[in-house]
């Protein structure tokens, strides 16, 4: 095989070369299909090959590909940014490449706001452990991701300080609801021990994904949240990178406990991966100081809404709005995690069932080994064996021993689909089971 000058995630190992997908299905150069049951990153939200979408980019590109954004605007930027104030209810967009870079843009406007505002001391972000808000140098100060801290922990920040909302592993040893949200509350103590004339937000994912295999609060979880934050002038930063554009069954997760948070980043679904593109989501109150101020927010890329991608999220909104997905979410997610359950009653290995919608989280065993992430390696790895993608994800208090994966396939998926993950996932257990068997693991610890 000739030597790749490709760096891949992980540089000498053999991935296999991606030929053409369609629909839920990913096709290498050897012929062999994989059922993308995690659509990519929690990203591929239509599936592949969809041609109405690859047309509107066509069609863009055959008008103009890049403008740069401080030279001139765009149709399909300025259309994109209209469609998600309808859809949402913040009136002010600021398009970037990704994730990362939507969660910076959104730090960075908190910082703002309080300036312009004339309260300076106001720098302070807080956010959890056990979450991933990014690996750029401020959305990973922010993250609670222990793996993928360690490498940069002396140049990143230490803003995680609070609890995550892990019901079956309380951090506090309490049970739900008598624990009265005890990791909420935390919220609380940590604001006082710094002061909140230090503190400019505090930011959270609505459910937790990379760093919890998607660890899902209680029902009252944010509103408490949302009243710490009012009472003490704090700004909540919402991180709907994984959970925005209908993943979890509402455009916004967030609207699922009946909250909107002061900032919102999206991206991942909002092109389901037919370009790059992210958003920073604003509401006329944080931007109210600074259009009374300097009127610049400072922050910005070069390929920031880009016309090209912006397209292609314009189109994707559009046909996700145009066949109602959204509200078919609820049900395809109810349906499959029925079949998870039933593989969870079949291997004793499987821990718990989570999440919301089409963002399903399947916590394992370890068996008492502190290395969580080569369990989770070895089904991911036998998943591919067996045609179906899962998405890795960390898991249990200390964000190292535990094991999960993400199940998180498009969001028009059908139901032969969902039962075809099920099938394929039966497979992928019983080989890793016969494994580990083979290997003097204890299944029954």
């Amino acid at each position: 095989m000739p030597h790749s000058h490709l760096i891949k995630p992980l540089i000498g190992d053999h991935y296999p070369m991606i030929d053409y997908g369609k629909g839920v299905y990913l096709y290498d150069t050897t012929g062999k299909e994989y059922l993308d049951a995690c659509s990519g990153a929690v990203t591929a939200n239509l599936g592949h090959g969809m041609e109405e979408i690859i047309q509107s980019i066509v069609e863009q590109g055959s008008k103009v590909a890049f403008v740069y954004r401080s030279q001139f605007s765009n149709q399909p930027a300025e259309e994109l940014a209209e469609y998600l104030y309808k859809k949402t209810g913040y009136p002010w967009s600021f398009f970037v490449n990704s994730g990362s870079e939507a969660v910076e843009t959104a730090i960075k406007i908190a910082l703002q706001h309080w300036q312009e505002k004339g309260k300076p001391k106001k720098r302070r972000i807080l956010s959890r452990w056990l979450s991933y808000h990014g690996i750029t140098f401020g959305a990973l100060s922010a993250s609670g991701h222990p793996h993928r801290r360690e490498r940069f922990d002396s140049m990143i920040g230490d803003w995680p300080t609070v609890e995550p909302p892990y019901c079956s592993n309380c951090p506090f040893g309490k049970s739900y609801p008598s624990c009265d949200l005890a990791c909420a509350n935390q919220l609380d103590t940590m604001i006082e021990r710094i002061g909140g004339e230090n503190i400019a937000a505090f930011i959270a994912e609505p459910i937790i994904g990379a760093a919890g295999g998607a660890i899902t609060p209680p029902g009252d979880y944010y509103s408490r949240i949302k009243e710490i934050c009012e009472r003490h002038e704090i700004l909540f930063i919402s991180d709907e990178v994984m959970t925005g554009c209908g993943r979890t069954g509402t455009f916004l997760a967030l609207e699922q406990w009946g909250v909107q948070a002061d900032i919102t980043a999206v991206g991942k679904g909002l092109s389901a991966g037919y370009a790059p593109i992210a958003a920073t989501l604003i509401s006329d109150r944080i931007m109210e100081p600074i259009l009374e101020g300097t009127r610049v927010i400072m922050s910005g890329h070069t390929y920031s809404g880009n016309p090209l991608s912006s397209s292609a999220a314009l189109a994707v909104l559009k046909l996700i709005d145009s066949e109602n997905i959204i509200d078919g979410v609820e049900g395809k997610g109810t349906y499959l995690r029925n079949l998870l359950n039933k593989l969870k009653n079949e291997f004793s290995f499987i821990l718990e069932i989570r999440g919301k919608g089409l963002l399903l989280g399947m916590e394992f065993s370890t068996f008492g080994s502190a290395n969580g992430s080569a369990v989770t390696s070895s089904i991911v790895n036998a998943g591919v064996e067996n045609g179906v993608l899962l998405y890795p994800a960390s898991a249990g208090i200390d964000g190292r021993r535990g094991a999960a994966i993400i199940i998180s396939p498009p969001l028009n998926c059908s139901k032969r689909e969902l039962e075809e993950i099920y099938k394929r996932l039966r497979a992928t257990f019983q080989s890793v089971e016969k494994q580990w068997k083979g290997d003097g693991e204890c299944l029954d610890s």
